[in-house]
C-alpha cells in the first residue's frame, strides 16, 4: 500500500493535528544540535548550481538553514556528466552526512538504492518520489509540488496581455515535473482566452541556453509574443531571446525578474511574473522539523498553492507589465483554486 500524500497542514504542523501518529514509524526522533554540533548536511546536486531558478533555489534555501539553524551544509556539484551523480551521492552518503539531499526524477533511483543500505542516514528528495510500497524507505522525505495551481495563474496574465494570441512554452524535457507546469499553464491561458494558441517545444536539455535561444527565436518569428520557458539553465537563453526582441516572459522555478536585477535590468523588465516553486522554502522547513523530530520520513509530502509552496511572482514588474484590471482578474482565480471551485489539472499522479 502507497504511503499517504499530505498537506501543508501535515507539513508545517503534524505534531498539533494529531497525524503525526499515523506515519510515526518515517518520523525521526529529535535530537539535540547546536551550533558546535550541527546537523551535517549534504546537497549533493545534478550538475551545477547557476541556473538563477531551481537549483539555485534550493540552495538558497539551504544556505538560510545554514544560517538560522543548527545545520551545517555541504553542496557538492556533481556536473554535468551524468555517470558521476550516482557516485557522488553514493560518496556523500560514506562521507557520514546526517543528511543527504537531492532533485527530481533523475536522483531517484539511486537514492532508492541507497537508502536501505543507509538505515541511520536521513534522505530528502525534492521533485520527485520513490514508489513507497515497493522498499524500505522510512528514512526518505520526498517533496512534490501541485505547482500546475501556480502556473494556471501565469498562463491567465499571459493570455490576457498577449496581443498576437500566441504563447510559446520551451522545455527542458517531457517529465511529468516540467509537464506539471505546461498543463497549468495552458489551461489558465485557455480560461483567460479559449482561442488562444500555445505552442509547446522541447529542448531536450535543462543546460543549453543556445538551444533555449534559438527555440525561443523560432516561436517569436511564429507570432508568439510571451513565453514560458520550464528549462533550468536552457531557459535563460529563451529568455534572453525575449529580451533581445523585446517580447515578454514568464520566469520560473524563482523570482526571475529579481534575480537578474543586479546583473541584467533590462532581462528584468521583460519577465512580467515567474512561477516559483518554492523549493528552498520547503528544504528550510524539512530540515527544521528534522530538527525537532516532526519530519514524516517515509512519505511523499504533496504541497501546492494553498499550501504556499508555490505561486507566482507578484513584484514590481507585474504591477508595471500587467495591468490592474488582470492582475484583479488573477487573484479572483486564485481565490478560486484555493477554495476548490477550480480544479486544475496536474501531471503528477
Amino acid at each position: 500500500m502507497s504511503m499517504p500524500k499530505f498537506s501543508r497542514r501535515a507539513f508545517a504542523g503534524l505534531v498539533t493535528a494529531g497525524l503525526l501518529a499515523s506515519v510515526s514509524a518515517g518520523a525521526v526522533m529529535a535530537q539535540e544540535y547546536t551550533k558546535e554540533n550541527p546537523l551535517k548536511v549534504a546537497f549533493v546536486v545534478h550538475g551545477t548550481l547557476g541556473d538563477k531558478s531551481f537549483l539555485d533555489s534550493a540552495a538558497a534555501g539551504l544556505e538560510r538553514a545554514e544560517a538560522e539553524l543548527p545545520v551545517a551544509v555541504t553542496i557538492i556539484e556533481a556536473g554535468a556528466d551524468r555517470g558521476r551523480w550516482q557516485p557522488a551521492l553514493a560518496d556523500a552518503t560514506d562521507q557520514g552526512y546526517d543528511v543527504v539531499i537531492g532533485g527530481t526524477w533523475e536522483m531517484t533511483g539511486f537514492m532508492s538504492e541507497l537508502a536501505p543500505e543507509y538505515p541511520d542516514t536521513k534522505f530528502i528528495i525534492f521533485d520527485d518520489a520513490p514508489d513507497f510500497s515497493t522498499g524500505s524507505f522510512g528514512n526518505i522525505l520526498a517533496i512534490n509540488y501541485r505547482v500546475s495551481t501556480a502556473a494556471y495563474l501565469a498562463g491567465y496574465a499571459a493570455a490576457k496581455i498577449s496581443e498576437t494570441g500566441k504563447l510559446g512554452e520551451i522545455l527542458g524535457v517531457e517529465g511529468a515535473t516540467i509537464l506539471e507546469f505546461a498543463v497549468g499553464f495552458e489551461q489558465g491561458a485557455k480560461a483567460a482566452n479559449p482561442d488562444i494558441q500555445v505552442t509547446r517545444a522541447v529542448a531536450g536539455s535543462f543546460t543549453d541556453p543556445a538551444k533555449g535561444k534559438e527555440l525561443a527565436l523560432a516561436q517569436f518569428a511564429q507570432g508568439v509574443d510571451v513565453v514560458f520557458p520550464i528549462a533550468g539553465g536552457t531557459g535563460i537563453g529563451a529568455l534572453q531571446a525575449a529580451r533581445d526582441e523585446g517580447k515578454l516572459a514568464v520566469g520560473v522555478d524563482s523570482d526571475q525578474a529579481v534575480i537578474f536585477e543586479a546583473t541584467d535590468p533590462a532581462q528584468s523588465e521583460v519577465i512580467f511574473t515567474s512561477v516559483e516553486k518554492k523549493v528552498g522554502d520547503s528544504l528550510f522547513t524539512a530540515l527544521q522539523q528534522t530538527l525537532d523530530g516532526t519530519a514524516p520520513y517515509g512519505s511523499n509530502l504533496l504541497l501546492g498553492l494553498a499550501d504556499g509552496a508555490v505561486g507566482i511572482a507578484k513584484n514590481a514588474y507585474y504591477e508595471k507589465l500587467v495591468p490592474a484590471e488582470i492582475r484583479a482578474e488573477v487573484d479572483a482565480e486564485e481565490a478560486k483554486i484555493i477554495s476548490g471551485e477550480i480544479t486544475v489539472e496536474t501531471a503528477i499522479q
